[in-house]
């Protein structure tokens, strides 16, 4: 998962994949105007006038959040860390033993008619895994970004914020399934950068970025920088979003520098393509789809003596698709599923068993029920995670299982 991706030095340093609530800028409520016939019954005072402007123009602040805990086991398999034996499936956070926690999550947002902020905190197992690259190990802020509005259709957001890319998001009161996918688990978590918002006719939106690396967010200490871009189409049943990232993510290496040793490597720049979209498709039924495509491209190498030459070989990769299909069953109960195909080629990520040339795949099917009481939610999930190669343990035993099925029983409130 995300923040184990510091021991996964096999291809790359840190690998980079729809929006939490408080990721995107917050939109202000346009002022309701009276129609003509109001207008003619009621005639105001100059003075009445001015203070309902002031009114309408107001800054407004918020605060809210979530707080979320849950239930975790497996079938047939031991109780120990995902990596190292398979007792969970190597996805982000639904992966604790026994009762565990999530996290607590604030979110203070300062809305103004030309300027705000957000800052968003995370206290918590899930919430320390989600902001994993904090040089000062204290992985508590998930945004921290302010915005200027030069205008109705584009906006600047100078900060910390949460990635554009992908269906899934780091909040549990957002997504359906508590447990996460591979698509989200092992792309780009947060970006600390500047970025443009661009609102166009039609429902045609677009984003343009630069930015730090993926997931290094307190500052840049690699001297490269990730280039980003969206563009999209929404309307009242939902929208598709096509997304891309670019650059390097580790660096590159400096004959200058003495603590280069014969054997040190770094990746080259990485590329990743993205395709999100959701419909509403009638009153009581949502089909979802997420597909994305990375690589990482050979990178430098230090050859004895010190010199510094290009790696060559062949990019890594990884390439994945899920469904998400839900049906409302009642005002207070859902049910929906997800459906995911996550493949790996050169040894791009060890995150279950590959074969000799390093490739492998995992399919894993998740069906979560929601059902809601008041800001609370409860949810209850069953997965199963099913590899190409031998990848989970069985017991106690050698690893030898291809097959992992795990139950979560989760409970999130979202105020």
């Amino acid at each position: 998962m995300k923040n184990l991706k510091s021991v996964l030095s096999l291809t790359v340093v840190i690998t980079l994949s729809v929006n939490a609530f408080a990721q995107e800028t917050p939109v202000l409520a346009s002022a309701k105007t009276e129609n003509d016939k109001e207008k003619k019954k009621a005639v105001k005072s100059e003075a009445t006038t001015e203070s309902v402007k002031e009114e309408e123009t107001e800054p407004t602040f918020t605060l809210s959040g979530s707080i979320d805990t849950y239930f975790h086991s497996s079938f047939g398999s031991r109780n120990s860390s995902p990596l190292s034996s398979g007792y969970a499936p190597s996805t982000s956070f639904a992966d604790l033993k026994g009762f565990s926690l999530g996290m607590v999550n604030l979110i203070a947002a300062y809305s103004g008619e030309k300027v705000g902020f957000v800052g968003d905190v995370v206290f918590g197992p899930r919430g320390q895994a989600a902001v994993f690259g904090t040089a000062s190990g204290q992985a508590i802020i998930n945004q921290a970004y302010a915005y200027y509005k030069f205008n109705d259709k584009v906006t600047l957001n100078l900060g910390q914020f949460n990635t554009f890319l992908g269906y899934e998001v780091i909040s549990p009161a957002v997504n359906f399934h508590y447990s996460t996918s591979y698509l989200f688990s092992w792309g780009p978590f947060n970006h600390t950068g500047a970025r443009l918002d661009i609102a166009g006719a039609n429902g045609f939106v677009a984003k343009l970025a630069i930015m730090n690396p993926t997931d290094i967010v307190e500052f840049n200490p690699v001297n490269t920088y990730t280039f980003g871009a969206q563009i999209g189409k929404t309307s009242d049943a939902g929208g598709v979003w096509l997304n891309f990232l670019y650059g390097d993510q580790d660096g590159k290496f400096d004959e200058e520098d003495g603590s280069l040793q014969p054997g040190d490597a770094s990746a080259g720049s990485l590329f990743q393509g993205d395709i999100t979209l959701g419909y509403n498709v009638g009153e009581k039924f949502y089909i979802g789809l997420n597909t994305s495509y990375q690589t990482v491209a050979a990178g430098q190498s230090v050859a004895v003596g010190g010199a510094i030459e290009d790696a060559g070989g062949d990019p890594s990769s990884f390439f994945g698709v899920a469904l998400y299909p839900k049906v409302t069953l009642s005002e207070t109960f859902a049910l929906g599923l997800r459906a995911e195909y996550f493949a790996i080629k050169n040894y791009h990520l060890p995150l279950f068993g590959l074969d000799n040339e390093g490739n492998g795949n995992v399919m894993e099917f998740t069906l979560s029920g929601n059902y809601k009481v008041g800001g609370l939610t409860f949810i209850p999930e069953l997965r199963v995670d099913m590899t190409s190669e031998n990848s989970f343990n069985k017991k106690f035993e050698a690893v030898d299982k291809k097959i992992l099925p795990t139950l979560n029983l989760a409970a999130v409130y979202k105020f």
